[in-house]
């Protein structure tokens, strides 16, 4: 049996943290989903690799297990043992955990790899894994899937269509959202055993970044030109938000790099929408260009005043 190396397969260091690993996942179920890559069995077994390594390296118990198996494995290759030789029946789970169906349902025909049946599924009853089947009811395993939406969708929410099982469904997302929302989906997880309730699809939100705007928290950043004579003598200055243009009111002797606040221009809160952070502009100098020879004249006489 092959040995399934799961921290090369998420490309993370065996010290990987939690979010590391989450991380990483997410990269690569994202990479290489299906709906990415239509037709393209490389990336399909890819995307199964990366679930069956999530699968046991975001498990605390399953990870003790890998790693010490691992441990025990590296130090039989450096003697020169062979593979068919090393003794996996201490590493076999006596118990069953996961349904061959189960896993069907989510990756798709072969399920998880006889390596990871054979250390987390169970052996022993002719079936794929092996093991004693649980008995009775059984709810369906949830599901989980990576999903990104731009920032400007954030301030309305938006409506995200997916393909299940050949159906469309409609996923609506709240405004307010942030990069690690989740948003759960009733019964759209794998079916039941038994008379046991489906499972939940949960979305998990990465929030795009905007090439305009930075968010933070419910506020957001961004910068504005404001011409020479509006910062000298104040004034107004149109300003881009994501809700459209709007007027920002600019003090006299306003310097470049002045932070000015235009309260509520920000995010909706996820929790009541009607309440919004705020837009932290940064003021950038606009000088005038193309001066015909009566403003440079003019500009000469300002010079020596000021002096």
């Amino acid at each position: 049996m092959e040995y399934k190396d799961y921290y090369q397969i998420l490309g993370v260091p065996r010290t990987a943290t939690q979010d590391d690993i989450k991380k990483a996942y997410r990269k690569s179920a994202r990479q290489y989903h299906p709906d990415n890559n239509p037709g393209n069995k490389q990336a399909e077994a890819k995307f199964k690799e990366a679930n069956e390594a999530n699968e046991v390296l975001s498990d605390p118990q399953k990870r003790q297990k890998y790693d010490a198996l691992g441990s025990q494995w590296q130090q039989y290759q450096r003697t020169g043992g062979r593979p068919d030789g090393f003794d996996w029946n201490q590493w076999t789970t006596q118990t069953q955990s996961y349904d061959a169906n189960d896993l069907n349902d989510l990756f798709g025909d072969g399920g998880f790899s006889d390596f990871f049946m054979r250390i987390f599924g169970g052996a022993g009853s002719g079936r794929p894994g092996g093991g004693n089947v649980r008995q009775g009811p059984m709810r369906g395993r949830d599901y989980e899937q990576p999903i990104e939406i731009p920032l400007r969708d954030v301030i309305t929410g938006t409506t995200l269509t997916l393909q299940k099982d050949g159906q469309k469904l409609e996923v609506k997302v709240p405004p307010g959202v942030k990069t690690g929302s989740k948003i759960r989906v009733s019964g759209q997880g794998a079916a039941g055993r038994q008379g046991g309730g489906a499972g939940d699809l949960y979305l998990t939100i990465t929030v795009q970044p905007d090439p305009h705007f930075e968010r933070d928290g419910d506020d957001l950043k961004t910068e504005a030109p404001v011409d020479l004579y509006t910062l000298i003598l104040g004034g107004e200055a149109m300003v881009n938000t994501l809700n459209g243009m709007v007027g920002m009111k600019v003090p006299p002797e306003t310097q470049p790099g002045r932070i000015i606040r235009l309260r509520g221009q920000g995010m909706p809160q996820l929790r009541d929408p009607q309440q919004r952070g705020d837009l932290y502009v940064k003021v950038q100098a606009k000088l005038p260009q193309h001066l015909s020879a009566e403003e440079k004249k003019l500009f000469e006489q300002l010079a020596n005043v000021r002096k």
